[in-house]
């Protein structure tokens, strides 16, 4: 679009389905490639991926040529196909519904690059919920607890 100038600095936060911790080390880094590479071809930049096993983090500049939930189904639909090709899970892999997104002003872009970078450290203190929680909180984000990336509790039926 000419004569459209954005700055718009995004944090989206997503889980495997019922929280199964199933992104291993082996194909982690393949994985963060793989989204950044969708990001990228829809014309948005990446500025620091990463995780867990069990959820995603992604930071990026949004160019204003698409909606954040078409991009995230994008981002979930082409590579939850592309990790079930792979054949890296036992049965079929799938994210689970939903994501958290938080804009940031240009002035927090380095701290929000390092607090992704140091995912692995922030969770030896803290739960993924915990922390899901805490963005949720300090952005204002009216929130159902039933509805906030719990794991599905499977009753034993017998």
């Amino acid at each position: 679009m000419a004569n459209t100038y954005t700055q718009i600095h995004i944090q989206t936060v997503f889980t495997v389905q019922n929280r199964h911790c199933v992104i291993r080390p082996c194909w982690e880094i393949e994985l963060y490639r793989y989204l950044t590479g969708i990001i990228q071809n829809y014309g948005h930049k990446v500025l620091a991926i990463n995780g867990m096993p069990d959820h995603i983090h992604i930071f990026f500049g949004m160019r204003p040529n698409q909606s954040l939930s078409d991009l995230m189904q994008q981002v979930k639909g082409d590579s939850s196909k592309w990790i079930n090709q792979k054949g890296f899970v036992t049965g079929r892999f799938s994210w689970q519904e939903g994501y958290g997104g938080f804009s940031y002003s240009k002035s927090q872009v380095d701290n929000v690059i390092d607090y992704i970078k140091d995912q692995k450290i922030h969770h030896r203190k803290k739960t993924f919920l915990e922390e899901y929680i805490e963005f949720l909180e300090k952005f204002e984000v009216p929130f159902d607890e039933r509805y906030v990336f719990q794991p599905i509790d499977f009753k034993d039926e017998n």
